[in-house]
């Protein structure tokens, strides 16, 4: 039986970022690893990969040097071959285009790159037309429609494409934001290009809906029924995007639009946090978790808000955790799930197939969750 040849190519710096509270890894990569923040990127590829163990005799793997590709394939005993070479330790940008031109030269059928938009845009700028990629989400910020909706999904979908089941080639825009404005509170937005990715079903995200939801009588009943419901001694974590910092402006508050604040007894006490601020602020003490879905993905976790870890999540706790959402914002998913990416498959599986949304005064939706 004829092998399956997959290129992959892992940005060991995607992410990094995230849990720092920088709003993205371009050029913050190596200040968020001496502050102690490690690297997901590799874990996240694992997952992925982990869909592909029982088609292990059936996949050859064309990888770049150590961290972009070559160490998980050792850890996973796949087989593989080396081509290129890094210019040094530190990977750049650079050598994610190299080795897109060294994998489409190895003629491999897909290619797997595990990062987020600045990765995709570095993709997109070296590879061919015809190529099929597709990616694995591991960066702070992903805009774009060329990733699977969690690593695992990028793993089932190149399963199938193995055992020859019908996977449809699609067009996917390939997006990025200026992170030096996004950390100033500002979203800018722009296309990139555009890549050949295979589409089946709810595997492959679509690219975020942008813009300021204007919502202001949904959002006033929203804050209304908040306001109404506060727990004295309970510290409530409002996440990032427009629904909930419209809903903050409501209560009076001025949170981050593009961060992680925390709110105890109707104050800000902690603003912009990062991963390791968080933690310490839910470690031993009641709290609720707000989040919203984005607009046309759907995701909840794992997408622009991964102080939001693991960690922090089983301490809050899963019950705890509110979706606030608008009925106009739940309809750009015409009908698609919520998705929660953590990055913890077996903390994703404990989600409920089911979650209550907050979508108005004293009115909750039960919306499909999924992992």
């Amino acid at each position: 039986m004829a092998l399956f040849h997959i290129g992959l190519i892992i940005n060991p710096l995607a992410g990094l970022g995230g849990p720092a509270g920088f709003k993205g890894s371009d050029g913050m990569a190596e200040k968020a690893l001496e502050q102690g923040f490690e690297a997901k990127s590799a874990q996240r590829t694992k997952v992925a990969l982990e869909a592909l163990l029982p088609l292990r005799e059936r996949v050859h793997f064309v990888v770049f040097p150590g961290a972009m590709g070559e160490t998980l394939m050792q850890e996973m005993g796949f087989s593989h071959e080396v081509v290129g070479t890094l210019a040094s330790t530190q990977t750049t940008a650079s050598d994610t285009r190299q080795a897109v031109l060294h994998l489409q030269e190895a003629g491999v059928a897909l290619i797997l790159f595990a990062g987020g938009d600045g990765t995709a845009r570095d993709v997109c700028e070296a590879v061919r037309a015809d190529q099929p990629v597709l990616g694995i989400p591991a960066g702070v910020k992903i805009q774009s429609g060329v990733y699977a909706v969690s690593p695992r999904a990028a793993g089932e979908l190149t399963a199938r494409l193995i055992q020859g089941g019908l996977v449809r080639l699609a067009t996917g825009e390939v997006r990025d934001i200026d992170e030096n404005a996004l950390r100033e509170g500002r979203v800018t937005a722009r296309w990139y290009g555009e890549l050949t990715v295979p589409e089946e079903g709810g595997f492959v995200q679509h690219v975020k809906q942008g813009g300021m939801e204007s919502e202001e009588l949904v959002l006033n009943d929203l804050a209304d029924w908040l306001q109404d419901s506060w727990e004295e001694g309970v510290r409530y974590v409002f996440g990032p995007g427009s629904t909930l910092h419209g809903l903050a402006a409501n209560l009076g508050l001025e949170t981050t639009l593009l961060g992680v604040d925390v709110i105890e007894n109707g104050q800000i006490i902690a603003a912009d946090v990062n991963e390791h601020q968080l933690f310490e602020l839910v470690e031993d003490k009641p709290a609720r978790l707000l989040v919203t879905a984005i607009g046309g993905q759907g995701h909840i976790i794992g997408r622009g808000n991964q102080q939001i870890s693991p960690r922090v999540l089983r301490a809050i706790g899963l019950e705890n955790i509110r979706v606030i959402a608008t009925k106009r914002k739940l309809g750009t998913l015409e009908g698609r799930p919520l998705l929660v990416d953590s990055g913890d498959v077996q903390l994703d599986d404990s989600f409920p197939d089911v979650i209550r949304v907050w979508a108005g005064y004293k009115e909750e939706l039960l919306y499909p969750v999924s992992k």
